[in-house]
Parts: C-alpha cells; sequence; structure tokens
C-alpha cells in the first residue's frame, strides 16, 4: 500500500500508457527466450544424426536429450534465488552467458554422457533465463498488460525452437552436428550484450530490496514524472496472519491442478518436438522435412499462445482447459492412426497431410501451456506469484524430462509401432482436463470478470 500520497509503481504505470522503453524490456526478455529455445531444441532437431555418430540406440540417447531439462528444472528454483539476490538483470546476463557457452561446449561431445553433462549445464542457464525473464517482464508492465505478455512470452521458447528446425539441418549438412552446435552457441552469445545494454531492474523489485534511489532513477524511464515511489502492497500472509504459501488454503488446489496441467501439457509437447524428427524420419521423411514439421509445431504454437490470453480473457480458463485437453486428446489420437497407417514409401500428399497434421499440433498443445501461465497470473497473490511461476516451470521440467528422456524407450519398446507412444501423449492429455476441475482460482469469463 502507498504510505502517504506516494503511489506504488504498479499504480503509476497502470496510470499512463505504455512507453517505448517498457515494450524494448518485454522484446529484449522475449530475445533471451528465443535464443534460449533455439539451443533447448538444436539437439532433439539433430538427434537422428547425433545419435548415429554416437552409435547409440534411442534409449540411451534419451539420457542426454533430458539431461537440459534437468539442469532447466534446477536452473529455474535456483535462478529465482538468484534474481532475488543480485537483481534480474545480472541473473539473466549470467544465464545467457551459461547456455550459450554450454552449447559451444557441446560441440566438443563425443558420447552421450559428454553430451548430457554440457546440456545439463546449459539448462542451468536456460532455466535461470525463463524464470527471471518471466518475472521482469511482467514487473516493467501495467496490470492489463500482464497476462498477454505472459501468454505471448510463452511463444519466445518454441519460437527459438521454429528457427532452428529451420536451419540446423541444413547446418549440419554442410559443417557436422557439432559445427552447428558451435555455430548456434556463438549466434545466441550475443543475446548477453543486449541483455546488459537493454535491461535494468524494476523500480518495484529495488524498492522491495531497499533501494529508494536506485528504484527512483530507473523509474524515471518509463514514468512521466520524477516521484518518489511507494513499495507495492504487502500480501504475504491471511487475516489471521499465516504466511500465504504454495499450500495455504487459498493456494493449495490451484497448486496441485497447476502441477498436473503444466506435467501433463509439457509432456504432450516435447513428446513431440523431441521425438518428431526420430518418429517422422522413421516413416520415410528426411530429416530436412522432419525438421520443416517440427518447425511448423513451433510456428503453430505461437499462434496457439497468443490466442489462449484472449480466449481465456474471453471464456475464462476453466472451458477453455477443459475444451484444449479434449482437442488434444484427438489430435493426439489422430497422429497415432496415421502414422500407424503409413505405407514404406510415401506419396508427396501422404507428406503433406502429416506435415500439417503433427506441424499444427503445436497450436493446442502451446496454447493449454500459455493458458496456465494466465491462471498463475491472475490466481496467485502478489506475495507467493513468482513461487508459483517456480512451482509451474519445475513441474514443466517433469512432463518435458518424463517426454523426452523416456519417448526414445516408448519408440523403441513398440517396435515397429508408434501406438505405445501416442498412447501415452493421449493419456497426459486427458489429465489436463482433470487438472482444470481441480484449480478453484480460475479467470473469470470476461462477461463476469467485472
Amino acid at each position: 500500500m502507498a504510505r502517504g500520497d506516494r503511489r506504488t509503481f504498479t499504480q503509476a504505470l497502470d496510470a499512463q500508457p505504455v512507453r517505448l522503453r517498457q515494450w524494448a524490456i518485454v522484446a529484449v526478455c522475449m530475445l533471451v527466450l528465443v535464443a534460449e529455445g533455439m539451443d533447448l531444441q538444436l539437439l532433439g532437431i539433430l538427434a537422428p544424426v547425433v545419435m548415429e555418430a554416437f552409435d547409440v540406440t534411442r534409449s540411451t540417447f534419451g539420457i542426454a536429450m533430458s539431461a537440459a531439462l534437468v539442469g532447466f528444472g534446477l536452473g529455474a528454483f535456483s535462478g529465482g534465488l538468484m534474481g532475488d539476490r543480485i537483481g534480474r538483470r545480472w541473473t539473466l546476463v549470467i544465464a545467457s552467458v551459461v547456455f550459450s557457452l554450454a552449447t559451444v561446449g557441446a560441440s566438443t561431445s563425443t558420447d552421450v554422457w559428454t553430451m548430457a553433462v554440457w546440456r545439463a549445464v546449459s539448462g542451468l542457464g536456460f532455466g535461470a533465463a525463463y524464470a527471471n525473464a518471466l518475472s521482469m517482464a511482467n514487473e516493467w508492465l501495467p496490470v492489463k498488460w500482464r497476462p498477454v505478455a505472459v501468454s505471448t512470452l510463452a511463444v519466445g521458447t518454441p519460437l527459438g525452437g521454429s528457427l532452428v528446425g529451420e536451419f540446423a539441418p541444413g547446418l549440419s549438412l554442410e559443417y557436422g552436428w557439432d559445427g552447428t552446435f558451435l555455430i548456434l552457441g556463438g549466434i545466441t552469445f550475443l543475446v548477453t550484450f543486449v541483455v546488459w545494454a537493454v535491461l535494468r531492474d524494476s523500480p518495484s523489485f529495488l524498492l522491495a530490496r531497499g533501494e529508494p534511489e536506485k528504484a527512483r532513477k530507473n523509474a524515471r524511464l518509463v514514468l512521466d514524472e520524477d516521484e518518489e515511489l511507494a513499495a507495492e502492497e504487502d500480501d504475504s500472509a491471511d487475516a489471521t496472519g499465516r504466511k500465504i504459501g504454495l499450500t495455504h488454503p487459498t493456494t493449495f488446489r490451484l497448486s496441485i491442478g497447476i502441477a498436473i496441467a503444466f506435467a501433463a501439457a509439457t509432456f504432450v509437447a516435447y513428446g513431440i518436438l523431441s521425438w518428431g524428427t526420430t518418429f517422422l524420419t522413421a516413416q520415410d521423411f528426411t530429416l530436412e522435412e522432419a525438421g520443416g514439421v517440427v518447425a511448423l509445431a513451433g510456428y503453430s504454437s505461437m499462434v496457439g499462445s497468443i490466442l489462449a490470453g484472449v480466449f481465456v480473457r474471453r471464456f475464462g480458463s476453466k472451458i477453455v482447459m477443459a475444451t484444449l485437453s479434449a482437442v488434444l486428446v484427438m489430435w493426439m489420437l489422430a497422429i497415432g492412426y496415421t502414422v500407424e497407417g503409413l505405407p514404406p514409401v510415401l506419396s508427396p500428399e501422404e507428406k503433406t497431410f502429416v506435415f500439417w497434421l503433427v506441424g499444427l499440433s503445436g497450436s493446442c498443445f502451446s496454447a493449454a501451456i500459455a493458458a496456465m501461465y494466465v491462471i498463475m497470473a491472475f490466481g496467485y497473490p502478489q506475495a507467493v506469484r513468482a513461487a508459483g511461476m517456480g512451482l509451474g516451470i519445475l513441474m514443466s521440467r517433469v512432463g518435458a524430462i518424463s517426454a523426452t528422456g523416456f519417448g526414445g524407450a516408448l519408440l523403441e519398446a513398440g517396435g515397429d509401432s508408434t501406438w505405445l507412444f501416442f498412447g501415452a501423449l493421449t493419456a497426459a492429455a486427458v489429465l489436463i482436463m482433470a487438472a482444470a476441475f481441480v484449480v478453484d482460482r480460475h479467470v473469470p469469463p470476461l462477461a463476469r470478470a467485472g
């Protein structure tokens, strides 16, 4: 609450239009997530050629595939703590250095275990970058723009995956898989300088740390007037004085539902994104063609993520989550049925149909993930919102690690059939609907929002 007649930084932002500097901050946060997505998805795109180089099975290669996601979960937690201690800006600089140089280091790998170590290190940077990019973008925008920003930033990682799906197969033909890792790590390292030059810690964050002069200086970057600001309202405890946390009665069901939904939705997403090139190249697709399918999944996911924010605001998050679950169940069954019925040699028409069927699935699973971010931004009180975001990111890594680590084993166990793999994706999609009825702090439909 503001002291006397002083406003909080959020109140000041709410009272004026969004400035160019604020959009620049959001854009740089998006750039970090795009760079992260490029590095994160690179191994999945080049999996067939790297497996051949290492002479390993798909189930064994899952160790390397899942290592970055293990690091991601640890990085999201430790990076959140680091961001609270030294600031979002410097944490993002450090995270960008870590994941880009670890990608360069991965180019020197000679076996699965070496690759796994480098990917785990890069994952630490991925997680730290993700948590702090979302936090920073939210802190620099007025309240009405925060849900839209969250759902839009959610497209950053899949956009990066799409870009790498477009050019990585071609680069690998010319420079090898190791040269491709080296080139991409060098490109994403340049993001570090942009982060350092453009981003600043928000006044709200600095006031909470007891740095009013620095907060006032940074506030002048976007506010119309130079003013002394008050710290944000303290909502860390309920009326009885009990501290509000993720297990508090007011947030417990939200936390459980978010945990289930995030793990399930990312299991589906990473099942398609990480193993798409593998199950498609086994069905007469070239690596370039399969990479194009994964790229389309990433591009369509951007549309789905942005629309998720619009639909949740219009119809409410409960009906949107349930509907997305039902559509995703049918979609996974359709892909499984189609892939199972493909002949050894595909016609151009059959390839085109599979291209669009698999590629457009990204719009649905990414919409489900983005909707959950909007729910968290709405449902968690300010005092526990970062922790709630951290829980969501952690559980998304559980789903991603499960899909990436065990997806190859499911494909291998199925032999010539992919039904075991797609059956697992379908079951995960069903869980999203269950989570929709567990969550009790949904975004209301527009008609009832007021």
